[in-house]
């Protein structure tokens, strides 16, 4: 019993402690502006936030789902905007290059 108890407290840490982690790695201005997107511009499903990086820093994709014609946001990780990605035009430049040429993946920072 003694064991299982052990295991269990650290298996829990383990995810609490992760999640916490990654949780900081994301700037506090883009945690908030995910809140305000989330309630009001994402769709209900397919909707998500993505970090890449994009002219050696690190870039966020607002994408709201496929329940719009809505563009893809960018912002950089102080907030600031920098475009839009997508929408009816299908534009692709961020700061006059090819984003999707030139950004790399790195990670999902929220989807529903």
């Amino acid at each position: 019993m003694k064991k299982a108890l052990i295991f269990s407290f650290l298996v829990g840490f383990l995810f609490v402690g992760c999640k916490k982690e990654n949780e900081a790695a994301v700037p506090t201005c883009i945690q908030e502006r995910l809140q305000a997107f989330d309630l009001n511009e994402a769709c209900g499903s397919g909707a998500s936030v993505e970090r890449h990086l994009f002219q050696g820093n690190p870039v966020y994709l607002f994408n709201p789902g496929g329940c719009t014609v809505d563009s893809v946001e960018v912002r950089s990780e102080d907030c600031g905007l920098m475009g839009y990605l997508g929408g009816t035009l299908g534009n692709s430049d961020i700061n006059g290059v090819d984003f999707y040429l030139n950004a790399n993946y790195d990670a999902i920072v929220w989807a529903n």
